[in-house]
């Protein structure tokens, strides 16, 4: 058994919040473990609790035909989100959730050590990013944190509920798939 299949296993055990109670799976993540691009979402929604693979649902297709638009292969990156288990009725997560869940993540972070983190929503880069993150203003915009580059887009469930945001989710994706092209990730 490999580190990142370790790693998953404690996750899947985990008890550090109520959540493990309701859940049918743990969403640990999916995609190439050594991927240089690393997607990160807040927690998994029915569809993904159902499955055990994040961003399966409509707002997964929707992400799935943004990499498509842009020549970024999905199997080359690796999407995680911030909880591994769903929250009751799909609420945003508690900070004592995301507290219990974030070693994790950071395990995930520093075995793969993807040289991008893109943060898919608000919750996401309230975490990861800054604390005062405001996605309709910085959506797009990188960050050096660390040893990595980060940039937010909005939720492709965000993208649904308002379809007028998708021509700016296509533009980061754009330049997202340009920085990956200057930084000569192969994807």
């Amino acid at each position: 058994m490999g580190i990142f299949d370790e790693l998953k296993a404690k996750c899947e055990n985990c008890t550090a919040c109520s959540l493990y109670k309701t859940r049918t799976n743990c969403v640990f993540g999916t995609g190439n473990e050594n991927a240089d691009v690393l997607f990160v979402g807040e927690a998994p929604g029915e569809k993904e609790d159902l499955s055990g693979i994040p961003f399966v649902g409509a707002a997964g297709k929707l992400l799935d035909k943004f990499l498509y638009a842009v020549d970024i292969d999905r199997e080359r990156v690796y999407i995680a989100n911030i909880l591994k288990c769903r929250p009751p009725k799909n609420r945003d997560p508690l900070p004592e959730e995301e507290e219990a869940c974030l070693p994790f993540l950071r395990e995930q972070v520093k075995i793969m050590q993807p040289k991008i983190i893109i943060c898919l929503g608000r919750i996401s880069a309230m975490k990861l990013i800054k604390p005062d993150f405001k996605i309709t203003k910085e959506h797009g915009q990188w960050f050096k944190k660390g040893n990595y580059l980060m940039t937010a887009v909005y939720h492709p469930a965000a993208l649904l509920r308002d379809p007028r945001k998708k021509e700016d989710m296509l533009i980061d994706m754009q330049n997202i798939k340009a920085k990956l092209d200057e930084l000569s990730i192969n994807n």
